[in-house]
């Protein structure tokens, strides 16, 4: 009988991240992962009956979540795991970990079990291809590929497997990234190369399949996918690192990666630019601004620029992300707004030394188009080769196939032109 009451699952007195991850079949109990009083996120139990928890499973990495088969005779468990999304799937019979024949290199994007629980579906992608389906049947020894998800006109083979790297940075902190090595780099043929920043705040570069990086790769661009302090995926400590000091050790940390690209022999160390959207694209201009000798070009796809319009302006219908955007970023409407203003790309063009691109979706509710109109006009006023490409049906990123085309072509191009030396060893 419904009682119009509710009941607080998280507690408050051990604050941190709470997430639903669904009820058992005979709903007396609830599932949910959180990291309080943790590093990574684990899985609970919830009784409803008597409001006890249990901790059911608990790594070294991120509990994502906890689903069961039709009858329950399966429980999967998700784990973002060193950049890939793996899982556990365990017969609650026997308690045994069900294992089945790995895709090598695939992370986990999606999975059903049959309801008479005699098969698996897997979502299987890698950094070679978008995903595909394939079926397992319990207790064989055969994994089937159903699907064939990548354009016919593209051989796997030519693109670049992703290598999980880790290097010092400025303050010996170990920074994680995914590295995409163009496969005709070699001591004799070196290649330009580029630090790729995700988005977020609070993102994570993943070793998936990236068609923009695949892209760049294919055409000779070595590319590292930097998860600087703050990003998600490497525990509590590591996320907070960069709340309200964003544009300073983060940075730092992308500035190491190009130093750690500089060490490797078959890159031209001379030719290193940096690219990102969204905050990726906020990092961009900052280092643009802020740290304008350290790379040769930037690639700002609809990045924040100015901090302090941006937080004012987020919709009152995403309070729960604006309050969290300000407890990380900083409130604008306090004296945080000093400290928004000086690390606001914007207000800082005419450091720009080094050519620039900016893409911009002129429906963006994030990044308003007014925001990369005055990044550019400031970047001419610095006298610097700037290329402004704006598309009037996209919002924050692009959806259309053919946008996608024309943006990806046009990053080549300006890249080309800006960014690739010879190359050549004399």
């Amino acid at each position: 009988m419904s009682t119009g009451e509710t009941t607080e699952v998280s507690e408050p007195d051990k604050p941190g991240m709470y997430s639903a991850s669904g009820f058992t079949n005979d709903n007396t109990a609830f599932f949910y992962t959180t990291d309080a009083g943790r590093e990574f996120t684990y899985l609970v139990k919830y009784t409803m009956a008597t409001g006890g928890r249990e901790v059911i499973y608990e790594t070294g990495w991120d509990v994502t979540g906890c689903w069961f088969s039709e009858n329950e005779k399966y429980q999967i468990i998700g784990i973002n795991e060193d950049g890939r999304i793996q899982v556990n799937i365990t017969d609650q019979a026997t308690g045994q970990k069900v294992t089945y024949p790995e895709v090598p290199g695939a992370s986990i994007k999606g999975l059903t079990i049959s309801d008479s629980e005699k098969y698996l579906l897997l979502g299987l992608g890698t950094s070679k291809t978008p995903g595909d389906l394939y079926l397992y049947e319990f207790g064989g020894t055969e994994m089937k590929k159903l699907t064939d998800n990548l354009n016919p006109e593209i051989n796997p083979a030519d693109l670049a497997d992703v290598q999980v790297v880790r290097y010092p940075s400025f303050d010996g902190l170990e920074i994680p990234a995914i590295y995409y090595k163009p496969l005709t780099a070699s001591r004799k043929d070196k290649v330009p190369a580029l630090v790729w920043v995700h988005g977020g705040p609070g993102g994570q570069t993943m070793a998936n399949y990236n068609p923009i990086i695949q892209y760049l790769v294919n055409h000779g661009y070595a590319v590292l996918g930097v998860n600087n302090r703050g990003s998600s995926g490497y525990g509590k400590t590591f996320f907070k690192m960069d709340d309200q000091n964003h544009g300073d050790k983060d940075l730092k940390d992308c500035i190491w990666g190009k130093k750690w690209l500089q060490a490797q022999d078959y890159i031209d160390t001379a030719n290193i630019g940096i690219i990102g959207g969204s905050y990726g694209g906020f990092m961009t201009m900052a280092a643009m601004t802020s740290a304008p000798d350290e790379f040769k070009v930037g690639v700002n796809l609809f990045g924040v620029t100015n901090w302090l319009r941006t937080l004012k302006s987020i919709p009152p219908y995403w309070a729960s992300f604006r309050d969290a955007l300000y407890t990380e970023m900083g409130d604008p409407f306090t004296a945080d707004s000093v400290r928004l203003y000086n690390i606001s790309p914007l207000f800082h063009g005419q450091n720009v030394k080094n050519p620039v691109m900016v893409l911009q979706g002129a429906n963006d509710p994030r990044v308003l188009q007014v925001e990369s109109d005055e990044m550019v006009e400031a970047i001419k006023g610095a006298g610097v080769p700037v290329e402004y490409v704006i598309f009037p049906d996209e919002g924050h990123g692009f959806v259309k196939k053919d946008n996608e085309i024309k943006a990806y072509s046009q990053i080549l191009t300006f890249l080309d032109k800006y960014l690739k030396g010879t190359g050549k060893e004399v």
